[in-house]
């Protein structure tokens, strides 16, 4: 009886001694089991082993390493970058030249950054419970224990925060408008330049800022227009001046919900019974609408805007540069914008059941297409040209554009992989994790199949078949007939 280690070495002895036959390439076909190419989109190589469960990729600058869904490591040295995704996301690591940010489930997190005079600063979070930085300039330093006390500074929206036994007491400050909090949200006073504030909410509350000026990025002086604003037993009275400084004064005064009105040298709005009865007139866009009440019946008239929504069953709303429509809501919905010569339009089915997006270079005729029908495939095109396609794809659709899920789960469920690059003239297919693979080139066509049992090649040195690694046809040119 012959054991297993004889028949390992007379398998691998017979492969070896096939090897010289199997055609015009040395790479090693054995499908799902292990599979190396090059890539089609792009310059590069890419090794495949145990199916979906490890793959390398190597471009000109850029190398890749992963064990979907699990871990995978990417390294940029043209761009200085660096990714690690570790059951993402879970925890994720990246790297942009100084910049670096670890995140366990985006509550605990480290960074560290250096600015423009290479001053060093390092974070560290416990979202929303702990707040620490330590930088080379001492007053950026900052801890805080959350909501007992604390300090932050660049964080939460806010250019500052200050906090004792919050919501007892808080401090923010954004540019340079600066709110105390007591009770937060029942009682602040606000501050800045021109501005003063207070309110006691949901009572009353008053806040003027006088009209002022700013010096902008050309050094030129920037009108920043004022306000008046106050309210009494909120949302029930408000008596609103918006625009102050400035030639298009806005007033607003309402009493809910028997009336709000809105008035401006170019915009018109009269609530009666609010929400149920709404009138627009804008005269600086050049439309009338009527809100039967918003958002739920609308219709609009105009140079500037045409709307006609009954929710949920239908909708259509279009200006000089953006249309939308349902029909009905979230059954079937599209939406189209255009800036200068970009036009970018998306029609949806079902939400994320079907998409297709396109993104077109008006004046150079380029043109990105995405279609996704969820779960059975996602396609594109890219702008040069490229496509791909893959079956199957169950997240795609619903995080598109996500490089974590294209590297970490992706391999893990496209059955079947096909891409096509017409300026190279070069395509592959690959069918479960290339228990069928073919690759063609402008000088070549290699086909793989059954662990690459079956392999044939096609090229400007002749025709090369092998059958379980051993040769069937190995033919150059000059020999082969057919």
């Amino acid at each position: 009886m012959i054991s297993s280690n004889k028949l390992f070495i007379f398998g691998l002895a017979v492969w070896l001694a096939a090897r010289p036959f199997a055609g015009a390439t040395d790479a090693l076909r054995l499908g799902p089991m292990f599979d190396e190419f090059d890539l089609t989109l792009s310059l590069g190589h890419r090794t495949e082993m145990l199916g979906p469960l490890f793959y390398s990729e190597e471009t000109e600058s850029a190398k890749l390493w992963a064990l979907p869904p699990l871990l995978s490591v990417t390294r940029d040295a043209a761009l200085d970058t660096a990714e690690v995704d570790f059951a993402y996301p879970v925890i994720t690591y990246r790297r942009y030249g100084t910049e670096s940010r670890w995140h366990f489930m985006q509550v605990l997190s480290f960074a560290n950054s250096q600015d423009q005079s290479e001053t060093n600063t390092h974070r560290f979070t416990v979202y929303p419970l702990y707040f620490r930085q330590r930088s080379g300039n001492t007053n950026d330093n900052y801890t805080a224990f959350f909501p007992f006390y604390g300090h932050v500074r660049h964080r939460l929206f806010k250019d500052d925060i200050f906090a004792v036994m919050f919501p007892f007491y808080g401090r923010t400050r954004k540019g340079e408008v600066e709110t105390e909090n007591y009770l937060y949200p029942f009682f602040h006073l606000r501050h800045g330049p021109g501005l003063n504030g207070w309110q006691v909410w949901p009572l009353t509350g008053h806040e003027h800022k006088e009209p002022t000026t700013r010096t902008n990025d050309y050094g030129d002086a920037e009108l920043i227009s004022g306000h008046d604003y106050r309210f009494v037993v909120w949302p029930i009275y408000a008596n609103d001046r918006d625009g102050l400084g400035t030639t298009n004064i806005q007033t607003q005064q309402a009493l809910l919900p028997l009336f709000s009105l809105v008035r401006s040298p170019s915009r018109d709005s009269t609530t009666i019974g609010w929400p149920f009865f709404t009138h627009v007139t804008d005269r600086e866009k050049q439309y009338k609408e009527w809100q039967l009440p918003w958002p739920l019946i609308v219709f609009a008239r105009g140079e500037g805007k045409t709307t006609s929504r009954v929710w949920p069953i239908y909708s259509r709303a279009q200006t000089t540069n953006l249309e939308s429509m349902f029909c009905p809501w979230l059954i079937y919905k599209y939406n189209r914008v255009r800036v200068g010569t970009l036009e970018r339009s998306r029609t949806r089915i079902g939400l994320y059941f079907y998409s297709d997006v396109t993104e077109r270079n008006t004046e150079t005729g380029t043109c990105f297409n995405r279609r996704d029908l969820w779960p059975l495939f996602t396609w594109r095109r890219e702008l040069n040209g490229n496509t791909r396609l893959q079956i199957l794809a169950p997240l795609e659709p619903i995080l598109p554009n996500n490089r974590s899920v294209d590297r970490d789960y992706s391999p893990m469920w496209s059955l079947w992989r096909s891409e096509s690059n017409p300026r190279t003239a070069r395509a592959s297919q690959s069918l479960l994790w290339n228990f069928y693979r073919s690759d063609t080139t402008p000088a070549a066509k290699k086909v793989s199949l059954l662990f690459g049992l079956f392999q044939y090649e096609s090229g400007a040195a002749g025709k090369f078949v092998s059958l379980c690694h051993l040769p069937v046809v190995n033919a150059p040119f000059a020999e082969y007939t057919p």
